[in-house]
């Protein structure tokens, strides 16, 4: 009698003469022991709701696939060979990008189970699989003394957050998330495991370091973990006004500029909703160290605040205390600009009068602020030159920014609860950051702002910004290149979305 893998290999095996209508799920469900779960399922209902948009909820894929290991990963991939299925891989769904972790009427790959986190307390070095979120990876870690170089949102999942370079509190030090890796574990589209690192698929390793999916399924992240006790974070609250714009503004600025203590990080973020009317400013403050030396965030604490959260605290529980900007049951829309850093001449001509001028235009007008459920917000990230030379000093990554600029990388959210609201709220994203964008290209043309490289962040791009487009056209080429010689019949090219170089 044939045993179950003799099987499962015979019938992968007539896989490659089946019409190209072969249905993927049925196949793995029928010749394999991977878990499929169908639309009546409870596991299939409680994975599709973790997306951060609805809108990627309401996409209903024709089953979802539960792989435990590369081996299962690659067996699902060498069924889609035998089709042409759209499909999804999904990793925290934290992109709220339709079809870039979902899909509809196809297969959607969950890593949910690929949740593994392995120290080696020695030396730091960590394998983590895709499953896993980044308030899951802080809390297995709790205790070591050492940190994984995440992002900052507890909810979000390790491997688009990674793929798309990852800007982390600890970035000044370290440089993106991406920077940390040593090696990655790879299904390629053929359904072949290789391990990309500097020395072997070195081409690999490099175009994942901010080539989103376009190559494989990383499986395994080898990442190289650094020291870390207690953290010092939290977040102030205030109620705007029109003169705290321009101080909170001017902090954010001056931070980006001066701060010389690289274990200090902020967020200052606007958002406006329609429930009360409210239209504060909430800022994540963070510091790698149990408090933060006198000085560090006086521009923003002096302000008075109406709420101050800030302690010494876990980093765990730093990660699961952001968890509370995840909207459930919402839709929404993320996308970015970067500019760079103003000159203390021009910093309210561009800040206040131009770029936060602008976002308050865009959402108290034309009916923005009556959308049910609204809640618009512009977050105003330091990039500071020292980012990219942590990066730089970590090995070569597509994004290669220079560090020979400040810059301010600006993340753009719109939330709403109907999904008829979408198109709209389409159009008002494209006019916030392509506004963003016009008036940084007006002022460079007139002396006002340095003219320097400015890509889209990946993890904050909104899908119809040209993520490509504005990276160097080296990187460009060179991505082309690798996928095309790992993808060569350009399975993620063609049936899966997201950004395609």
């Amino acid at each position: 009698m044939l045993s179950r893998r003799a099987i499962t290999l015979f019938s992968l095996l007539l896989g490659a003469f089946a019409p190209v209508n072969a249905d993927t799920c049925s196949e793995v469900r029928d010749n394999t022991d991977i878990d499929v779960s169908s639309r009546l399922q409870l596991s299939y209902l409680d994975e599709q709701a973790e997306y951060w948009s609805a809108s990627c909820s309401a996409l209903k894929p024709s089953c979802i696939i539960f792989p435990r290991s590369a081996a299962e990963v690659a067996a699902v991939f060498r069924v889609l060979n035998t089709n042409n299925e759209k499909f999804a891989v999904k990793s925290g769904g934290h992109s709220p990008n339709n079809y870039y972790a979902s899909v509809d009427g196809g297969p959607l790959i969950s890593t949910q189970h690929l949740d593994h986190v392995l120290l080696d307390p020695t030396t730091g070095v960590i394998d983590v699989g895709p499953g896993n979120r980044l308030d899951g990876i802080a809390k297995k870690l709790q205790g070591t003394g050492w940190t994984f170089i995440g992002g900052r949102i507890g909810n979000t999942g390790v491997g688009g957050l990674i793929l798309g370079g990852g800007l982390s509190y600890m970035s000044a030090q370290y440089g993106w998330s991406a920077s940390s890796a040593i090696s990655y574990e790879v299904v390629l589209a053929n359904g072949t495991i290789v391990t990309a690192s500097s020395t072997s698929h070195a081409d690999l390793f490099v175009a994942l370091k901010g080539g989103g999916n376009n190559f494989g399924v990383v499986t395994n992240y080898k990442l190289q973990a650094h020291p870390q006790g207690d953290v010092y974070g939290g977040n102030l609250v205030f109620l705007r006004t029109p003169a705290l714009d321009a101080k909170l503004l001017k902090a954010v600025r001056d931070f980006t500029e001066y701060n010389t203590d690289d274990k200090a990080a902020v967020i200052v973020t606007a958002e406006r909703t329609n429930v009360n009317l409210l239209d504060s400013w909430i800022l994540f403050l963070f510091y790698d160290g149990p408090e933060a030396p006198a000085g560090t965030f006086t521009n923003f604490t002096a302000l008075h605040p109406l709420t101050n959260t800030l302690r010494t605290r876990t980093y765990a529980d730093l990660m699961a205390l952001s968890n509370w900007v995840v909207l459930k049951g919402f839709q929404v829309q993320i996308g970015t600009e970067t500019i760079p850093l103003p000159s203390a001449a021009h910093a309210d001509e561009v800040l206040l009068d131009g770029i936060h001028a602008h976002w308050r235009n865009v959402t108290g007008g034309g009916g923005t602020l009556l959308v049910p459920g609204i809640v618009a917000s512009i977050a105003y990230q330091p990039f500071p030159r020292r980012i990219a030379q942590a990066a730089r000093d970590r090995g070569r990554d597509l994004i290669d920014v220079d560090a020979d600029a400040d810059r301010v990388i600006i993340e753009l959210n719109y939330a709403f609860l109907l999904p008829s609201d979408y198109d709209r709220m389409d159009a008002t994203m494209q006019a916030t950051y392509g506004g963003i964008r016009e008036r940084v290209g007006g002022w460079q043309a007139e002396g006002k702002l340095e003219d320097v490289y400015l890509p889209v962040f990946m993890n904050y791009g909104f899908y119809r910004q040209d993520y490509w487009g504005r990276l160097k056209e080296a990187s460009r080429v060179f991505a082309r290149e690798v996928a095309e010689r790992v993808d060569p019949g350009g399975l993620f090219r063609d049936r899966t979305g997201g950004w395609k170089p």
